[in-house]
């Protein structure tokens, strides 16, 4: 008798972090920043990252947390995206849950459609694919250390919006040649890329904050 592998939909629960600006005058809308973290990171480290950017403070602020959660050495509860096994059904569980979390964000708080998303190391490639299939128009994709996902580079772009893409001038993982090849096939589809290579490695650094502060400074002056 011969075994088989199977699948079967269900559904789960995803967490996520909200802040909006501490004060905002009434009839007044603002724009979204989503952001996605890294591997083996948390929703609380990430909202962490995304206040330290100049400018934040104005921003209604989500930090979404990954579906497949596992514990560190040290107990603490952290997760990740997704792994090789069964690749192509955890993103498109992942966009599935994206396009919910902005759907809920843009019904409960007063946000307009200034959405930037934002993506580190492992959720560089779901920030990408926020903009390309969950169904929310973006004005603008922030990525650090992460490389532009196979299935994405497949897709037509046609509208996709200006991407900043960081890296650190020592990172190993997300290397000079991987960046070149993401700025080259950004280019190529039309896409407004602004590439920006600061001293540091596979992290946040004062120097790429100031440079994504600068790229949802112009969002944010973009009339909605």
């Amino acid at each position: 008798m011969s075994g088989e592998v199977r699948h079967i939909a269900t559904q789960v629960h995803g967490r996520y972090l909200v802040e909006a600006p501490a004060s905002v005058p009434e009839g007044t809308k603002v724009p979204l920043l989503v952001g996605f973290h890294g591997y083996g990171e948390t929703a609380e480290k990430h909202m962490a990252e995304l206040r330290k950017i100049p400018g934040a403070g104005q921003w209604a602020l989500c930090a979404v947390q990954a579906l497949h959660p596992f514990y560190n050495r040290t107990g603490e509860v952290i997760a990740g995206w997704m792994t090789r096994q069964d690749r192509e059904l955890a993103i498109a569980d992942n966009i599935r849950y994206v396009a919910a979390v902005i759907a809920d964000l843009q019904r409960t708080l007063p946000v307009d459609d200034r959405l930037v998303v934002l993506g580190f190391s492992q959720g560089a490639a779901m920030a990408y694919r926020a903009a390309a299939g969950s169904g929310h128009p973006c004005r603008g994709v922030v990525v650090l250390g992460g490389d532009v996902p196979p299935e994405v580079d497949s897709q037509d772009l046609a509208g996709f919006p200006p991407v900043l893409l960081g890296r650190g001038s020592s990172e190993e993982w997300y290397d000079a040649a991987k960046m070149e090849h993401d700025v080259e096939l950004l280019q190529k589809k039309g896409i407004d890329v602004r590439p920006v290579v600061f001293t540091g490695g596979h992290e946040w650094t004062n120097e790429f904050r100031a440079a994504a502060g600068e790229f949802l400074r112009e969002v944010f002056q973009a009339a909605s």
